[in-house]
């Protein structure tokens, strides 16, 4: 899932996830999911703001994303677009308690 065919790229790619896609939330993170149809494989972005720490720390909340993502990828349906959004406080979560948030948020999303 981390492939470069797997990410979304562009603004146009996260501004419809985001306005067209349904929304989950948990406390550390936010899931939005759109299903344009225009795909054949599920595309992933993901957006970690400043808010969330320095950039070490952003990196590393980035980094524990895009492997939980990878575990979870079957689950995403295909020609999905996925945006995973990091809130605060996932800076300080541990990877257990980001895994169980993600896979909440997912199956919230995908029903």
């Amino acid at each position: 899932m981390s492939s470069a065919v797997h990410r979304l790229t562009g603004s146009a790619q996260f501004s419809l996830t985001i306005r067209k896609g349904r929304r989950a939330g948990s406390g550390t993170l936010v899931v939005h999911l759109a299903r344009p149809d225009s795909e054949d494989r599920p595309r992933v972005g993901y957006v970690v703001s400043r808010a969330v720490g320095n950039a070490v720390t952003r990196n590393r909340v980035k980094r524990r994303l895009r492997e939980l993502v990878r575990e979870q990828g079957e689950v995403l349906p295909a020609g999905s677009f996925l945006v995973v959004r990091a809130l605060p406080p996932a800076a300080a979560a541990s990877y257990a308690e980001l895994r169980s948030d993600l896979a909440r948020c997912l199956s919230r999303v995908s029903q």
